[in-house]
């Protein structure tokens, strides 16, 4: 064959599939996380990327973008390009809380964001520093009346989980106390620690190794049923405060328009962690559960939290924008 019918005849054969699209992925794999580098949530996706960038063949890089309650690292994400190299790192206060909250968001959570999969889960808590005279709900509850105005919550910004909590317990005690925001869930331990702060809600997750050391008392939990990560501690319900349910996730989300063989490839890499020991036994060290969903379930879970905190807002009468 003359070299110009050679040429003629290759730009009609159609090359492999192999050499037309190469198989996802194709490079490092990018999560933007709208938490702190050493919060419970950014330590959850460090325990999943090693063993995702082992059955993927890429490495996982973090990103961590803290601030606004969550609001500075989502639009980050969703600002990015939907080429199947750039997730997510979501949880309840910047998925379910800020699409509850804030009116004027450059994103919709629940269309601009495609669920991929719960990572994690586990309880918020209320905690008091150690040297506060309490150990359950009513014990603070009247510390707090006896005290009016004198006592502190810690709580992160404006729309944070750790300020929504309290403003529920606020709503549902009408008890008279102040509130001192902090950069972060780290900081916010600090506070308990030494006391400058007298009590807060948080995630099991990022509390728990204070409460391990004893520098931070449980007295707590904040979802419906007693949590298997703390099995000795009374829920609010149980505590006199009906409809006091709230837990704690963390999740992957991929930016709308993301190709649906990443999506697949990339839940089934969480998938087949489900039987991971070692993985489960570090996230109940951190005060979590495995959960690796389908994403139906995530979607569901997002909604429900947004519907939940819509209502506070309302009866609350939060004003954020």
């Amino acid at each position: 064959m003359r070299r110009r019918e050679f040429l003629i005849a290759a730009a009609i054969i159609p090359m492999p599939a192999i050499v037309r699209a190469q198989a996802w992925p194709q490079r490092p794999i990018k999560v933007f996380a709208p938490d702190q580098a050493g919060s419970g949530n950014d330590a959850v996706i460090r325990l999943f990327a090693p063993r995702l960038e082992a059955a993927l063949g890429q490495p996982i890089v973090v990103d961590n973008r803290p601030g606004a309650g969550g609001r500075i690292g989502v639009e980050q994400a969703f600002r990015s390009a939907p080429d199947g190299h750039t997730f997510m790192l979501g949880n309840a206060g910047a998925m379910g809380i800020n699409a509850a909250v804030y009116s004027n968001l450059p994103y919709d959570i629940e269309k601009d964001f495609i669920p991929v999969s719960l990572l994690a889960a586990g309880p918020n808590v209320l905690v008091v520093t150690p040297s506060l005279p309490v150990n359950t709900v009513p014990e603070l509850l009247a510390y707090l009346r006896a005290n009016p105005g004198k006592a502190n919550f810690a709580m992160t910004g404006k729309g944070g989980t750790a300020h929504m909590l309290t403003e529920l317990f606020r709503l549902k005690t009408s008890a008279d106390f102040v509130t001192i925001p902090y950069r972060g869930a780290p900081e916010m331990a600090t506070a308990i620690m030494t006391g400058e702060a007298h009590a807060n809600f948080n995630n099991l997750i990022n509390i728990q190794p204070q409460i391990a050391a004893g520098q931070a008392k449980l007295v707590a939990v904040t979802t419906a049923q007693r949590s298997p990560l703390a099995p000795d501690t009374p829920t609010m319900i149980e505590q006199g405060f009906p409809g006091f349910d709230a837990s704690a996730w963390t999740a992957l989300f991929a930016v709308k328009g993301t190709p649906p063989e990443a999506l697949q490839k990339m839940q089934a890499a969480i998938t087949a962690l489900r039987e991971d020991t070692a993985l489960k036994d570090r996230l109940r060290v951190l005060g979590g559960d495995l959960v690796a969903s389908t994403p139906d379930v995530l979607a569901a879970r997002v909604s429900r939290d947004i519907a939940t905190w819509r209502d506070l807002v309302k009866q609350a009468g939060l004003r954020f924008d």
